[in-house]
């Protein structure tokens, strides 16, 4: 399987399957790319895609510093010119949306479009109050376990019992700092995006079309005002969980495929 040297001694392991427009498949917060092991043959039946261990995930370097949603992005950017993409629809997961929708800021030139999944944004107060207690038990004595907590989060009764096993098993196997150093730039660093109202402003710089899919209908309700092109839609598969794309890859695929094919 490939791997990229993207500079700063960080290596990525991606796979490259299929021809025709091209995705580039993100994961979310300790995961990898087998995340995407549900979509990868239906999507590149169409398209080539790409998808990626980010840094501190998966097969790919672990930095002892620099594991945040930004730096992430910054290397897809050098990935997709060595791989001679010149532009992409950026499909993320949870974290991965952070990173894709910062690639899209960041580099509007590479993203013609997004598709952000369940997306780890939009956070209210609420939520965030948590997130200090929660970042302490990432940094202490038993982070993996305090990972495993945030993860129950991510399910609900409808989840099949291999997919809690897959993430547990992924979780359990993150080194401790990246799991600390990329919840926290995500959530509660100086210029982190997750929080509202950072998230408001960050993501209303979006100018490309952007799918999203939420499983909460007052975060699908939000993010729908933040949305600046014509071509950009929010749905909200409510009962699903933080996992829905794994829950449910036939109709995930169906729907990003159509949307997809409303832009050609």
């Amino acid at each position: 399987m490939p791997y990229a040297d993207v500079g700063g001694d960080i290596r990525l392991f991606y796979t490259d399957d299929g021809e025709g427009p091209p995705l580039l498949l993100v994961h979310g917060w300790g995961a990898d790319s087998h995340q995407w092991s549900w979509h990868i043959d239906a999507l590149a039946a169409a398209h080539r895609v790409v998808a990626v261990d980010l840094r501190g995930h998966g097969y790919s370097s672990v930095p002892d510093d620099g594991n945040t949603p930004r730096m992430m992005a910054e290397d897809l950017s050098v990935l997709l010119g060595i791989l001679g993409v010149p532009q992409v629809v950026a499909v993320g997961h949870s974290m991965g949306a952070q990173v894709v929708s910062i690639l899209a800021v960041e580099h509007p030139e590479l993203v013609r479009g997004l598709v952000a999944v369940d997306p780890g944004y939009g956070m209210t107060d609420r939520v965030a109050s948590r997130f200090p207690k929660t970042i302490a038990g990432l940094r202490g004595e038993h982070p993996h376990a305090a990972a495993e907590r945030i993860d129950k989060w991510c399910t609900n009764a409808g989840t099949p019992p291999v997919i809690r096993r897959w993430h547990k098993r992924r979780l359990y196997g993150m080194p401790p700092h990246v799991l600390a150093q990329a919840f926290e730039a995500m959530f509660t660093a100086p210029d982190a995006i997750g929080v509202r109202p950072a998230s408001d402003d960050y993501l209303a710089r979006r100018r490309c079309p952007v799918l999203s899919i939420w499983s909460d209908q007052e975060q699908a309700s939000w993010e729908s005002g933040l949305l600046k092109d014509p071509a950009s839609k929010v749905v909200c598969w409510e009962g699903a969980s933080h996992r829905l794309h794994e829950e449910r890859p036939g109709e995930f695929v169906d729907l990003v495929e159509e949307w997809l094919g409303a832009q050609s």
